[in-house]
């Protein structure tokens, strides 16, 4: 039995030969940059400083050894329920109203029967996807410019609302901040649900439109359930997630007037490690978010191979 197996495993790898070669550069990417790496996940417990004529593995190893107290310094520390509530408040913001739009989205652009008009807004929706985050960044701030910007000039002509500096109110933080994230991410979300939808039978509307369906009962009965599996797939992918922020965006749009509704733990950590060159206490608090996303993303999966018999594994 374990030689059939076996050759039979020998036989579909020598039928899958030109997958399983494409495969071994994005391998040794994942055994490089994520699996080596996490030997340096000791300094975490250990008080780590380079060490003069020692090399970093080697400082590692010399280092001595904390226990937990970098988590407790952090845990009790008095950044601790700000950068939480921070990072909760903007993860689930972005989820309420990040996750159901692209979804909604592809539904209703399901329903439109004009080719070339759906395939000019599917387009058009999902270019500033490829916009990098600098330029998002730099594009608000222009627009939102307290006296030359276009939104500006807009409300106060209009409306005759003062000009006002939208980026140093701390107020306005979350709303840029996840605002900007659907604009950029709506079209290039919806792209999964549609391609997932473009594989319902046509015939299941068509009977449905003899039994006297209109679009929204169409909608709702054939192209949700249709997608359902996508959405509760995606749906963990965004719960394990959760407390990993694009960093690169808040770095690039907050300051010190902003750190009370902007600073998260992951703006957090890139201060404490390399600023201030703090590497043990900054990988501690990578660790500690990197925890919370581990047991969520288990949870969340459990949950939803029970109620929906949708799971990752």
């Amino acid at each position: 039995m374990t030689h059939a197996t076996a050759r039979e495993r020998w036989r579909h790898l020598k039928k899958t030969k030109v997958l399983s070669i494409m495969m071994i550069p994005a391998l040794v990417y994942f055994i490089l940059f994520h699996y080596v790496p996490l030997y340096g996940i000791l300094i975490a417990f250990k008080d780590f400083k380079m060490m003069a004529g020692y090399s970093f593995f080697e400082s590692i190893m010399r280092a001595d050894w904390i226990g937990f107290e970098h988590f407790k310094d952090f845990i009790y520390g008095a950044n601790f329920w700000k950068l939480l509530r921070n990072t909760l408040l903007l993860s689930l913001y972005g989820m309420i109203f990040g996750f159901p739009l692209p979804i909604l989205f592809a539904l209703l652009l399901n329903e439109v029967r004009r080719l070339r008009y759906k395939k000019l807004v599917q387009t058009v929706s999902y270019l500033p996807h490829f916009i990098s985050v600098v330029a998002v960044v730099g594009m608000m701030k222009l627009l939102l410019s307290p006296e030359n910007g276009l939104i500006n000039q807009i409300l106060h002509a209009w409306f005759g609302l003062d000009f006002h500096y939208y980026f140093g109110d701390a107020a306005w933080f979350r709303t840029l901040y996840v605002g900007s994230g659907i604009w950029q991410g709506l079209g290039w979300g919806a792209v999964i649900y549609i391609a997932a939808l473009s594989k319902v039978d046509s015939d299941m509307y068509e009977s449905s439109v003899l039994d006297g369906a209109s679009r929204i009962r169409q909608m709702w009965h054939i192209s949700l359930p249709a997608i359902r599996p996508t959405i509760m797939i995606l749906l963990i992918l965004e719960v394990g997630n959760f407390m990993s922020l694009g960093t690169e965006k808040i770095i690039l749009m907050y300051s010190p007037a902003t750190y009370e509704t902007a600073d998260v733990i992951s703006t957090y950590v890139y201060r404490r490690g390399l600023v201030d060159m703090q590497f043990s206490f900054a990988t501690a608090v990578g660790l500690f978010n990197s925890l919370i996303n581990l047991v969520l993303l288990v949870t969340v999966n459990a949950l939803s191979r029970k109620m929906t018999d949708e799971s990752l594994w």
